[in-house]
């Protein structure tokens, strides 16, 4: 494979694919069937929170969300999911 059109992901995973990191799914089917279901349940929206943040705070989200491109209260949801999942990284 010509390697000099990939980026450096596909480098990277390609890399990982001829050091046989990767395996078949046995199920595909069944892979996309679960991974679907986690997703929804993931992004299932029930329940209503309300806070007091400060203006500043306030308008700093919605700055990031605009820039973002989403609305803000939706910003705000996959941070607080983020954290509670262990993947919001403190860069610090």
């Amino acid at each position: 494979m010509n390697q000099e059109k990939l980026d450096a992901q596909e480098k990277d995973i390609l890399t990982g694919y001829e050091r046989g990191e990767w395996q078949s799914v046995a199920d595909t089917a069944q892979e996309a069937k679960r991974y679907r279901q986690a997703a929804r349940a993931t992004l299932r929206k029930d329940a209503r929170v309300n806070i007091r943040i400060s203006s500043k705070d306030l308008e700093a989200l919605q700055r990031r969300a605009l820039e973002e491109g989403i609305p803000y209260q939706t910003l705000i949801a996959s941070v607080l999911h983020k954290y509670v999942s262990g993947r919001l990284v403190d860069q610090s």
